[in-house]
């Protein structure tokens, strides 16, 4: 399947909200988790887009079912345990969360299962995507490793979009791009702080360690992208936000969605930084309109930043380089 994607979604969850519109309650039931919103915003923006995900019990009944329903291409693998899910409220106009439920832990069984699928999906798409799990427990981070060299070994190009031991496992593999946010590396102590020195030593060291191109998400500050050992901002209009939650996954389907069409890197930066910016502006995570980012696209600049001295080391010449990258993502 050519000019495709496929988005690794080890266990969407069922995502379940309270609304309220004028004096009456509304509760919304959607498929959600990071690889759905991934998926659906790569479809909006007119990509075939494969989800690779595994459900079991009622609450994966009830996600598979949603998700065929709003017309994602599914390819599943059952389970003996349930998928996640959680209860928002949202009647004051924020996002309070009532309760969370964590996903079933795959057996050893469900994991073959699953890695074979994904495997399969993967070698006939020309973009592979590797999104995490809302729970650490539901797979084994080294899963991540394994799918990130085997399909890479087989010509696919893959993004990650992932933290902590997750982000580890996969940069062991290596990857053609990771898009990460500040708030992340921070978090997981690969960055000193959120000034622009530290995360771009944070960004160096990421390079080093085996992601070819790096994408940095800064809430609602410029992005930043470490292309060829070279730092450039990500510069747009601001906007009021409505829900600042899916920008970054908008962002990854944006990169995915051009490099699957054989788009560069630089318009693939673009492309994902408009998508996340109009996604802030909706209630729907993962959602827009691929002629409103089209126009979008437009006001989005990339500037060049000053040199800085880099950290560690840069990448041995085993893994993927950005001038690869561009090749590899315009064969035919």
């Amino acid at each position: 399947m050519p000019d495709s994607v496929m988005v690794f979604a080890p266990s969407p969850q069922l995502t379940v909200t309270i609304e309220k519109t004028g004096d009456d309650d509304e509760i919304h039931l959607h498929a959600g988790g990071q690889g759905v919103w991934v998926a659906r915003m790569i479809r909006s923006l007119g990509v075939p887009v494969r989800l690779v995900s595994a459900f079991g019990d009622e609450t994966g009944h009830v996600v598979r079912t949603l998700i065929t329903a709003e017309g994602l291409e599914l390819a599943a693998t059952d389970t003996t345990g349930g998928n996640g899910a959680y209860v928002h409220d949202r009647r004051d106009g924020q996002r309070n969360e009532l309760a969370q439920a964590p996903g079933h832990t795959l057996t050893r069984h469900e994991q073959d299962e699953l890695y074979g699928l994904a495997l399969a999906e993967g070698l006939r798409a020309r973009v592979c995507v590797l999104a995490g799990v809302a729970d650490p427990r539901v797979l084994p981070p080294d899963t991540y490793r394994r799918l990130a060299i085997d399909l890479r070994r087989n010509g696919a190009l893959v993004i990650a979009d992932l933290s902590g031991d997750y982000l580890d496992a996969a940069l062991a593999g290596g990857l053609d791009v990771l898009k990460v946010s500040h708030e992340e590396l921070l978090h997981d102590g690969r960055a000193a702080d959120d000034s622009t020195p530290a995360l771009l030593a944070a960004m160096r060291q990421l390079q080093a360690e085996g992601a070819a191109a790096i994408v940095l998400s800064r809430a609602d500050l410029p992005a930043l992208t470490l292309l060829d050992h070279h730092l450039l901002e990500v510069r747009l209009p601001r906007l009021e936000p409505a829900d600042h939650r899916g920008a970054g996954d908008s962002m990854t389907a944006g990169l995915a969605a051009v490099l699957a069409q054989g788009g560069d890197m630089r318009t693939a930066v673009r492309t994902g930084a408009a998508a996340g910016a109009l996604n802030v502006t909706r209630h729907g995570l993962g959602t827009g309109r691929a002629d409103a980012i089209n126009r979008f696209l437009d006001t989005v600049q990339l500037r060049d930043l000053p040199d800085e001295p880099a950290t560690g080391h840069h990448p041995d010449s085993g893994r993927t380089t950005p001038q690869e990258l561009a090749g590899k993502v315009k064969k035919a």
